[in-house]
């Protein structure tokens, strides 16, 4: 079985000449348009979180964890001063929507952040998504299964990288539950990522806590995943399991690795 313990120095994105940067943070923006409840009115919102000193920065769509039932979107702290922008989003929950409700609300986020970034002076190009737990299946469903981001007629495979923490690869849980299925009884259809595995994808990290103190098969089902896309001859899946974090923990040390892999690409783009 894959052990890797991969330990990361905090990467900055910074010039030199920026020790401290000016950021600003655009709150509360409504990302979703049309026929809208007062229940999307309120939680399909986000914040963009950026540097205002440099231009064409790569961005990061933070989704929070909470099961798909709990949750508010925050700019992780590890990833601020770091050159970048973190747009944080909120999307409905469980049970006032049911899937795919969550999977359509992560997928308008990023279309918007694809459309608007340049506003704030980012690259729609640079454009990675990443969260925790649900928000690592979200990560991933709207990365890997490309009818989502075609909705708003964007190609999955133009985002630049899929960083998903912990997040389900078969169907999540909580969908599981809504047709009845118990947390125990892994499913995998077209609501699971590993049913959309794929050579073409953007690059991806996987990211999970030690297999023995995470959440039900948590590490394995990554680890699945990272095997299946080696299968199809993916050329950039990597999987990290870090030692001695469970699954609420792993968060921490997740957000160097995050940043590291960023870097990588970013480097080899230029």
């Amino acid at each position: 079985m894959l052990k890797i313990l991969f330990i990361a120095t905090v990467l900055v994105f910074l010039p030199s000449a920026y020790a401290q940067p000016v950021y600003e943070t655009a709150a509360n923006i409504l990302y979703r348009d049309g026929k809208l409840t007062d229940y999307m009115r309120e939680r399909c919102r986000l914040d963009v979180y950026h540097p205002n000193y440099v231009k064409n920065f790569p961005t990061v769509v933070w989704f929070h964890g909470g099961g798909l039932k709990a949750g508010n979107r925050k700019v992780p702290e590890a990833l601020k001063g770091k050159g970048i922008a973190v747009v944080a989003v909120n999307y409905r929950l469980h049970p006032k929507v049911k899937s795919p409700a969550y999977i359509e609300d992560a997928a308008a986020a990023v279309a918007w952040t694809v459309r608007n970034i340049e506003k704030y002076g980012g690259s729609a190009k640079r454009i990675y998504v990443s969260g925790h737990s649900a928000g690592g299946y979200l990560t991933s469903m709207v990365g890997l299964d490309k009818r989502w981001l075609a909705a708003h007629q964007i190609d999955a495979n133009a985002l630049a990288g899929l960083i998903p923490f912990s997040g389900h690869t078969i169907t999540h849980f909580t969908v599981r539950k809504e047709r009845g299925i118990d947390g125990k009884q892994p499913v995998i259809d077209n609501m699971a990522p590993l049913f959309h595995v794929r050579k073409d994808a953007p690059p991806l990290l996987l990211i999970t806590g030690d297999r023995e103190l995470e959440m039900l098969g948590r590490y394995e089902e990554n680890a699945y995943l990272w095997r299946m896309m080696q299968v199809v001859g993916h050329p950039d899946t990597k999987i990290v399991e870090l030692k001695k974090f469970n699954h609420g923990q792993m968060a921490k040390p997740a957000h160097p690795l995050l940043l590291e892999f960023i870097e990588q690409i970013e480097k080899s783009n230029r």
